[in-house]
Formats: C-alpha cells, structure tokens, sequence
C-alpha cells in the first residue's frame, strides 16, 4: 500500500492532535446542553474519524447512522449522492452534530443535511475532518473544520479509492497512475 502513495499530506500524528482540539471546540459548544448530542456520521468514509473523535468527547451521546455513496467505484470524480442507508435513531428535538470526511462539491452534506433538518432536531452543526476552502461552496454550513486542504483527490484515514487505502493512517495523495 506504502508504495501507491505519491505523498503525505496529513500525517497521523497531526491527525491525532487535531482530533482532541476538535473534540475540545465541540465539548465547549454543546457544553451547556445536558440533553447530550447525537452524532450522525456519513458511512463509510467519516467511521475512523468519528471513531477517534469520539474518544476524546467528554458528553453524554447517541449515534445515528446515515450511508451515502458518492464516489461509486474505482472514479474520482463525484456523482450525485445516492443514498444507501437513511437515516437510523430518533433525533428529533435533540442537538445533532452530523460528522463527515470530507466537504468538497457539498452535495452529499447538502442533501444530508437536510435530511436531519426533517425530522426537527433541536440544533444541527456539522464536523468535517477536511475541507477544500476552494470547492466549498457557501450554503452548506461547518461549523468544525479539522484541516483545509487543497482541491486534490485524497485517500487514508477512512477515505478511499474503490474501496481500498480506508485504513492508511495518513491523509495521503495516490500516484496518478492509480487512477483515471
């Protein structure tokens, strides 16, 4: 796997330590909200992020769980988002904070976030572990921002390519060879 990598843009080490300045922005915004939260990621990407976010969480939570596809297959391109698991748990008139990998085109955050908007949550933020600043566009709001990158196709840390590279610890950049 070491070998398909072009180069590191993220190393895990970073990754780690921005994880619990995440955590700790979260805690301090829902720290007056005994309710708890509910955390909703985006399968499959946002699981290895969630997973280390959470550990550093010092609130009381639930999980509900949401699958889009967007990157179908062995393309680096985005096509419409498709929904394949919708929405699990109740969130209604709880605080939700929807957890994803990456905001690029903002079309899988844009429909998901409406999705949770539905069923009338009490507070909906977002968390994303990356942004492309450049792609972003204005009407999908994130509140948490791990990393701003540059507009490139990224792999590891629960990002794939055809399903493949989800576990390299690092957020990394493919040979282009690798890819169409």
């Amino acid at each position: 796997m070491e070998a398909d990598i072009a180069r590191i843009l993220i190393h895990s080490s970073e990754i780690a330590a921005r994880n619990r300045e995440l955590a700790n922005e979260i805690a301090a915004h829902y720290a007056d909200h005994d309710s708890g939260l509910t955390l909703v990621p985006i399968l499959s990407g946002s699981i290895v992020f969630l997973a280390d976010l959470i550990r550093h969480l010092p609130l009381k939570m639930k999980l509900a769980l949401v699958q889009v596809s967007t990157y179908p297959g062995a393309t680096t391109r985005p096509a419409d988002p498709k929904t394949i698991l919708e929405l699990t748990g109740d969130i209604e008139g709880r605080h939700v904070l929807l957890v994803d990998d990456i905001l690029d085109s903002g079309r899988t955050l844009r429909r998901v976030q409406a999705m949770i908007r539905e069923r009338n949550p009490r507070s909906l933020s977002t968390a994303v572990l990356l942004r492309k600043p450049d792609k972003a566009p204005d009407d999908v709001m994130v509140e948490f921002v791990g990393f701003d990158i540059e507009d490139l196709f990224v792999i590891g840390y629960g990002l794939d390519y055809n399903d493949l590279y989800r576990n390299y610890p690092h957020v990394g950049v493919l040979h282009p060879e690798l890819t169409p």
